[in-house]
């Protein structure tokens, strides 16, 4: 089974492949809690903007990682959010395409 830590490391090579830059907080000690675990931007061929919340298979979002989604997930394009588990790859690289 992949770790959170070498899944993240996988999203973050696959969005650097398609042009994205790639931010994560390193250590959120003094952040709200709940903020995606990643923001992913690029400008061409398209603006787009992505916040990513990042679980293995088994994992499942606190109360307030469920509040970031579900707000995010509602402001619309450019902005996208999603949840991502190992086991969404091929829906990942579509998406990140």
């Amino acid at each position: 089974m992949i770790t959170e830590k070498q899944f993240q490391e996988q999203i973050k090579d696959l969005a650097k492949l398609f042009g994205y830059i790639y931010y994560h907080t390193w250590r959120s000690f003094h952040s709200p809690s709940g903020f995606p675990d990643c923001v992913l931007a690029r400008i061409e061929p398209e603006p787009r903007l992505i916040f990513i919340e990042l679980k293995s298979d088994i994992g499942q979002p606190t109360p307030d990682q469920w509040c970031w989604l579900y707000i995010l997930q509602h402001i619309g394009k450019p902005v996208e959010c999603y949840l991502w588990k190992p086991s969404d790859w091929d829906e990942i690289v579509a998406v990140l395409r």
